[in-house]
């Protein structure tokens, strides 16, 4: 079976989709968890840093590897450097410091539900950028709903005050990094391979994050162990299986088709944080995730037209 057989078969959409979501909704409480078991704490910015820088340097050499194995040619143009070396500071250094910054000073929970708004910037970013997908009354009603549940769920328990502050701030700047690193992505991708395009761009932005996090923590400066290894390795298998796949299904796929997909990250994440960090789902939080997803919902969904 060829893999565009495959990606555009009803159960490899949805096996794909899906696997790829509940990977990335897993990386919130792994990263929390990696934080205690490596002894780093909301301050070390450095330590956070570039933790990330080799987590994504190893994503991009599994990536390499995996296209070895399945004997898949990587072709990099002298042209393309400039191209993937912007897509790499957006969808992987810029993104990942804030990220990681913000999570170290955030709850689980919360950055799961703020991943969500991912989906939103793109169609801001997108109504600029391409002619014929404006924002349109259904896209509002999205947006607005969506936002409205990531301000739900900041509203401190018991209370109508919101908090708001540095963790879920830079979050919601990693997610408009995203957005903006998708749509470069997007771009292109048809022009460069599928492969070396998330391999490149992963590989250029993981060793920007490494010579920042260096220069302020040193290049190890870790309590190693076996525990944290294991969960190191599984955030860097988690990147390079969940981009891989995820960029595998938009490429045989409608963006339409597929983009509804993406509100499971929230939910996984939500309910693995719950589970792993053992934290309180408050009402709040199950009405902003309830907001968050039927943004999400609202804004992917188009009636498909009936043929004549």
């Amino acid at each position: 079976m060829t893999a565009e057989r495959f990606f555009t078969s009803r159960f490899g959409l949805i096996f794909s989709a899906i696997l790829a979501t509940f990977l990335w909704g897993s990386a919130f409480p792994f990263i929390k968890l990696s934080y205690e078991e490596l002894h780093i704490t909301a301050d070390e910015t450095g330590k956070q840093i570039l933790f990330a820088g080799y987590r994504f340097v190893l994503a991009a050499v599994l990536i390499f590897i995996f296209s070895l194995f399945m004997k898949r040619k990587m072709s990099l143009k002298r042209t393309d450097v400039k191209e993937l070396s912007m897509i790499g500071l957006f969808q992987t250094f810029l993104q990942y410091v804030f990220f990681y910054i913000g999570l170290a000073y955030s709850t689980g929970v919360q950055g799961s539900i703020i991943a969500g708004t991912t989906t939103f910037f793109q169609m801001i970013i997108a109504h600029f950028v391409y002619r014929d997908d404006p924002l349109d009354k259904r896209k509002i009603i999205g947006l607005t709903i969506g936002f409205s549940g990531v301000v739900m769920v900041n509203l401190t328990k018991g209370s109508f005050e919101l908090s708001f502050g540095i963790g879920e701030s830079f979050l919601l700047l990693a997610m408009l990094f995203a957005g903006i690193g998708n749509v470069l992505a997007k771009e292109g991708s048809s022009r460069i391979n599928v492969i070396t395009l998330t391999t490149v761009q992963m590989l250029f932005g993981g060793i920007g994050l490494l010579l920042v996090g260096a220069t302020f923590a040193g290049w190890m400066p870790f309590v190693i162990t076996v525990k944290g290894m294991c969960m190191f390795l599984y955030l860097a298998f988690l990147s390079a299986t969940g981009f891989v796949l995820w960029n595998f299904v938009m490429k045989y796929n409608k963006v339409g088709k597929v983009s509804m997909f993406l509100f499971l990250i929230p939910i996984f994440g939500v309910f693995l944080s719950a589970v792993l960090l053992k934290e309180a789902l408050s009402f709040y939080v199950f009405l902003g995730l309830a907001l968050v997803v039927f943004g999400i919902i609202v804004v992917n969904f188009e009636k498909e037209r009936v043929n004549d």
